[in-house]
């Protein structure tokens, strides 16, 4: 792709990086932020280093927040005994997207996958397995994919709580296994939450 000018090239080659976005996409998007009024562009490009500079992640549950307590966590009408476990921020707004749970969430950001390096302790779950420890939690809901790096990830968790006094559910298998939660639609979703099943009953599945 040849462009007449290199602050085009470099805008084009930068947006390009983005997930799903190929080289025409990049130049198409660009070229549109040019026809729009320098304002816009630039209202763009400060709330994007805003986020970037200023974001953080809740102390508790690991979601995506703009201060130490994200709003979820921070909410008193959630039930503080039931918490679902996710995979990423997409499946925390997936299953709200639902309004089929009122609990709280605990974020791993990512799922054990030896191949690619990740193991235990590259996770959330040290932080999680401390809340179990503490007794105030009464139900885990494992809302990982149905991959097996997902359903390893859900026994190593649940080897780990194994002790204590903690019901262990996984959501109902109306997501179709190898499926990605953010992907599924609201309805399967929230009756796979509302529809969940205790953890030991889907080892024999």
């Amino acid at each position: 792709m040849e462009f007449s000018s290199k602050l085009l090239e470099r805008a084009v080659n930068e947006m390009s990086q983005l997930p799903g976005v190929g080289k025409r996409t990049a130049l198409r998007l660009v070229l549109h932020l040019l026809r729009q009024p320098k304002e816009q562009t630039t209202a763009l490009s400060q709330a994007l280093q805003t986020m970037r500079n200023t974001i953080r992640f809740c102390k508790s549950c690991h979601n995506i927040s703009d201060v130490n307590l994200c709003e979820i966590c921070a909410n008193p009408n959630r039930n503080e005994t039931i918490i679902c476990v996710v995979e990423d921020v997409k499946d925390v707004m997936a299953i709200e997207n639902t309004s089929s749970f009122r609990g709280l969430y605990h974020v791993l950001g990512g799922k054990i996958s030896p191949i690619d390096g990740i193991g235990p302790h590259d996770l959330n779950i040290k932080t999680l397995v401390a809340k179990v420890k503490q007794g105030d939690v009464k139900e885990l809901i494992f809302a990982l994919s149905s991959t097996m790096e997902g359903d390893t990830t859900n026994f190593y968790i649940y080897k780990q709580i194994q002790e204590y006094n903690v019901v262990t559910s996984t959501i109902a298998r109306g997501i179709s296994v190898g499926d990605e939660l953010e992907y599924a639609d609201e309805i399967t979703l929230g009756r796979s939450i509302v529809n969940r099943i205790p953890f030991e009953t889907s080892l024999k599945l």
